[in-house]
């Protein structure tokens, strides 16, 4: 028999960002497939999910990719977390997701900053003051501009290897700052790779003795923050050939403000300032390829005769995809379309 060592991961109960949780569960055998991992349950009182005197609760697998990172035969096994009775915990946003039929596709740009555990500060800043002032890092090549690339290119490789969909990585405009892009058709699938690409991330910087930062503003003052740009579409948006339908699917969004920024990120309000490519957090507009807008239409969109995708920008390094995914969603749900459509 073929020992298969099966790592669990789970959102915890931390507030205002949950992290990520982990542990192996050995099996003889595993197919490999999702139907075939079990449910399995941990102790809520340790994670801020549950209280001691009603500790366990269950972690039910919704995607089970190859582990790379191990010797021998391992899997991610990607969960949500459900009560004892088996309704969604208060903690899954996974379960908020009302896409059952996959028509949403998102693409994720995620940001994030190595960080120098011993100085506390990115990775490639001198431990006093500042390196040069940002314009030569974003997509850098060369010593002194890009630092770290042996951690980001072993990411990729693992990400490649486990079967997630990633789409590309690039250095980014702050000294230290990285992005890596996945796309999936489905919301949900969409969320699970980004937490499974998180999950490779956090395990390559504990190799490399690197934090990986996904605060939205780690440096103050005139340095770009990180976000999670959500690019999307329906069948609607990828159909339609209408500059008005586009509208008013981006006009659904103003009178919601409130309910995108509530699970787009804590301290978001520190990135969103209305410099450094943001909107104010506050504030909405869109426009055809305005980084500075909260929605952007991208420029492929246009000259493709209204049929493509729209970019929300204000999304932070530090949401959850599956919270954003739940929100966009329910916002282009109810947009009023033009009659006829």
């Amino acid at each position: 028999m073929t020992k298969c060592k099966l790592e669990y991961i789970w959102l915890d109960g931390y507030q205002p960002t949950q992290t990520l949780r982990s542990k192996t569960k050995i099996e003889d055998d595993f197919s490999g497939k999702v139907e075939d991992a079990k449910v399995w349950s941990f102790d809520g009182s340790s994670t801020q999910q549950a209280t001691g005197g009603k500790s366990d609760l269950l972690l039910k697998p919704v995607k089970v990719v190859p582990d790379p990172a191990r010797l021998g035969t391992g899997f991610l096994v990607m969960c949500e977390v459900l009560n004892p009775d088996n309704t969604p915990h208060k903690s899954n946003g996974r379960s908020t997701i009302m896409d059952d039929d996959g028509d949403f596709w998102f693409g994720f740009e995620q940001e994030y900053t190595l960080w120098d555990p011993e100085t506390q500060k990115p990775l490639g800043f001198p431990s006093d003051g500042y390196p040069a002032p940002q314009g030569p890092y974003y997509c850098s090549v060369g010593t002194g501009r890009a630092v770290g690339r042996d951690l980001i290119e072993e990411h990729m490789e693992l990400c490649l290897e486990a079967g997630l969909n990633l789409e590309g990585i690039n250095a980014e405009v702050m000294k230290g700052q990285w992005e890596f892009q996945i796309f999936a058709k489905g919301a949900k699938d969409a969320g699970d790779q980004i937490w499974l690409a998180r999950y490779l991330l956090d395990r390559c910087g504990e190799k490399y003795g690197i934090e990986i930062n996904y605060h939205c503003k780690p440096v103050k003052g005139d340095w770009n923050g990180s976000g999670m740009h959500a690019n999307f579409s329906n069948t609607l948006l990828r159909t339609c050939g209408s500059q008005e339908v586009y509208e008013a699917v981006c006009k659904a969004f103003e009178p919601r403000i409130k309910e995108h920024i509530d699970v787009y990120g804590a301290d978001n309000n520190q990135r969103l300032t209305g410099l450094h490519e943001t909107q104010s957090i506050d504030m909405f507009s869109y426009g055809v390829s305005d980084r500075g807008a909260s929605i952007r239409i991208p420029i492929f969109t246009v000259e493709h005769g209204w049929k493509g995708w729209l970019e929300d920008r204000r999304p932070a390094s530090n949401a959850d995809p599956y919270m954003v995914a739940s929100a966009i969603i329910a916002t282009v749900k109810n947009a009023k379309l033009p009659v006829g459509v």
